[in-house]
């Protein structure tokens, strides 16, 4: 019987540190074993300078995002959380800490693409889906930005 989920500690991790590595690894375990999308376009050059976050709970690494610094915005992307903490707050709690350090940054314009059926959870940040349906990594997605 697992131990209840308390409050995730987010940390900022080099992508080249072992938490890194272990942010890459939930992502493969997500987005490559779990839903099938090709390796090729889950690591791309982003990865290199983007800001990685890490949820942690009980000494594991449950989760992870990235934040991409792009001139015209900021961009959130590759929010994964391992099945077994899903639903438990963990994505909602990095995606916060997300905006915050994009806030510091200098930055107030957040765009992200989410999967279809994830809209929910970013709307509930204050995200609003523009334009249509299109297909990423073979699910369908919305982008979607703040205002």
């Amino acid at each position: 019987m697992g131990a209840a989920m308390s409050d995730p500690l987010i940390l900022s991790v080099p992508i080249s540190s072992d938490l890194g590595a272990l942010a890459l690894e939930v992502r493969r375990q997500v987005f490559i074993l779990e839903q099938s999308v090709p390796e090729a376009l889950e690591r791309d050059a982003y990865d290199a300078t983007a800001t990685h976050l890490v949820a942690i709970d009980h000494g594991n690494v449950v989760g992870t995002l990235r934040i991409v610094f792009l001139p015209e915005h900021a961009k959130f992307g590759r929010v994964a959380v391992l099945r077994h903490a899903r639903g438990k707050g963990v994505a909602m709690a990095m995606m916060r800490v997300a905006m915050d350090v994009a806030k510091e940054l200098g930055q107030v314009r957040f765009y992200l693409t989410a999967q279809s059926d994830k809209i929910g959870l970013y709307e509930k940040l204050g995200f609003v889906a523009f334009g249509d349906e299109f297909e990423e990594g073979g699910m369908p997605h919305r982008a979607m930005k703040t205002y």
